[in-house]
């Protein structure tokens, strides 16, 4: 699948027990906050990896799940959706995953609600 993804998505990333050290949760807790739509994974060789943008400080990054749900709901695959995150938009400055961790997630909401609908 990597191939097929951006490389702004595949250049950091964290694997499964990575996250779950960061987090200081298990493993399977990790699996199911990607089955929940918290976090997205992909696989990358043998390793299912996590994007590490999508975690800050504090955990995973405060309005990535809300925008992941909405663009889960409006039937983007989590392909689409890791390439949206990742893709640079002038109109941003940067990336949507960017203004996500600056604080701007519902404005990134609310595009994604937009692309969706």
């Amino acid at each position: 699948m990597t191939e097929s993804l951006p490389a702004a998505v595949t250049a950091e990333t964290l694997t499964v027990s990575e996250v779950a050290g960061r987090l200081s949760i298990p493993a399977s807790r990790v699996h199911q906050l990607v089955r929940d739509g918290q976090l997205l994974s992909f696989k990358n060789g043998h390793d299912v990896v996590v994007p590490a943008p999508f975690l800050d400080a504090d955990g995973v990054v405060r309005g990535l799940a809300g925008t992941i749900v909405v663009l889960r709901d409006g039937g983007f695959d989590d392909r689409e959706i890791l390439t949206w995150l990742f893709t640079e938009d002038t109109s941003l400055s940067g990336t949507p995953i960017a203004a996500i961790r600056q604080g701007r997630h519902k404005e990134i909401k609310r595009r994604a609600q937009a692309m969706a609908f």
